[in-house]
């Protein structure tokens, strides 16, 4: 039984690293998705939203709902001279498979795309619905992708109980490490306002970096919240600061500092919101501020889903894997407020987004039988009427 997905994942994960799919570019991995799909007897509705491609596939019908969720675009290969080998070209080499995407996460939907058939050749007249849903818009902006996609679930009324992103997790070796949820993630870009001057009369002049420097330090120094345990404390991160017209003997107008928190269920986006307005007015700000909220953070509790994760991965594994809150955003940030338990399993992601990003052929072949493991521990299936 196995022993087909096997080698077919390899050849699936190899015809998606072909398509140069550089976010939000599907480059046609949906469509060679929904071909196999469609034939297995799934129904296939695209959802395009501006130049985002987002396939929704499903087998069945009502409740329970179990979602595979993964992307299809990938970051963009940097200079191409840098790779051993084409990144738009698989190759292997040494029992891996190289190429932009192979961990991140082609392999990932190569192998879900399998395990759905084989659930649904194995289990025709299975309980409730099984269903993939891919994107294109994960890598980039995330804004007409499962973003839009949940909008639209909500507003049909489309219901999802589990689901399982196959991003890479892993760590070391497959199954080691499973994400149970995620920060929250809130950026803003923050102007303050001066008077451009001559550096010689100051007086006549109000230094923007002066007056902002200060209050940088406070928010930088601020310990926003403790955590608790299933989250690290709040991260506060300065990544952009920007003032001055080049010369040295202007003061400039303004200053433009961008900022991150990655943050946990121990405090609200709100809050952090407030506190942070409340020090630049303290401080005597002349400012302005935008704030954007990728995701709220989000857990998943031990339970159905939990339970069939790490039992698959004990089974086929030989292992326990970590329960994990930490590193940066999915998509599973959209799908969780829709009520669904959502946790994270893939390959091993110590090479996405670099140069020669791979994956191990072993745990490649692995992975199909995995993801099959945990559907059918989940769903029951029963026999056809």
């Amino acid at each position: 039984m196995t022993g087909g997905l096997e080698s077919e994942v390899v050849d699936l994960a190899s015809a998606l690293i072909r398509r140069a799919s550089v976010t939000p570019d599907d480059a046609g991995c949906q469509a060679l998705l929904a071909a196999r799909l469609e034939a297995a007897g799934f129904a296939i509705e695209s959802l395009r939203f501006n130049e985002v491609d987002n396939l929704w596939a499903t087998h069945g019908s009502g409740s329970p709902v179990l979602v595979f969720l993964g992307h299809t675009d990938v970051v963009p290969s940097g200079p191409v001279e840098d790779w051993a080998s084409p990144p738009f070209a698989p190759a292997i080499r040494d029992g891996v498979l190289y190429g932009r995407g192979a961990a991140d996460m082609k392999s990932g939907v190569a192998a879900m795309t399998l395990a759905l058939e084989a659930f649904v050749r194995n289990a025709p007249g299975h309980a409730g619905t099984v269903a993939l849903l891919v994107t294109s818009d994960e890598e980039g902006r995330s804004v007409d992708g499962v973003r839009r996609v949940a909008e639209a679930f909500v507003a049909r009324g489309q219901p999802i109980t589990w689901c399982l992103v196959g991003e890479p997790s892993s760590q070391a070796r497959l199954g080691d490490l499973i994400r149970v949820g995620r920060r929250g993630s809130l950026s803003a870009t923050l102007t303050v306002h001066g008077v451009q001057g001559h550096v010689a009369y100051p007086e006549k002049a109000r230094n923007p970096i002066h007056a902002a420097a200060p209050a940088l330090a406070e928010l930088a120094a601020t310990r926003w919240d403790e955590g608790n345990d299933a989250f690290p404390p709040t991260s506060f991160q300065i990544s952009n600061l920007n003032a001055g017209t080049g010369a040295g003997n202007v003061i400039p107008g303004a200053l433009v500092a961008r900022f991150n928190f990655r943050f946990g269920t121990a405090s609200t986006a709100a809050g952090l919101r407030e506190r942070t307005e409340a020090c630049l007015r303290r401080h005597g700000l002349e400012f302005s501020l935008e704030w954007d909220l990728s995701g709220e953070p989000f857990l998943t509790a031990p339970g159905r889903l939990r339970d069939a994760v790490e039992g698959a991965v004990r089974a086929r594994c030989g292992i326990r894997p970590q329960a994990s809150t930490g590193g940066g955003t999915s998509d599973g940030r959209f799908i969780a407020p829709l009520g669904a338990e959502v946790v994270e399993l893939g390959p091993v992601n110590a090479s996405i987004h670099k140069v020669d990003e791979r994956v191990d052929l072993a745990e490649l072949r692995a992975l199909p039988a995995l993801y099959l493991d945990i559907a059918e521990r989940l769903m029951r299936p029963c026999e056809a009427s």
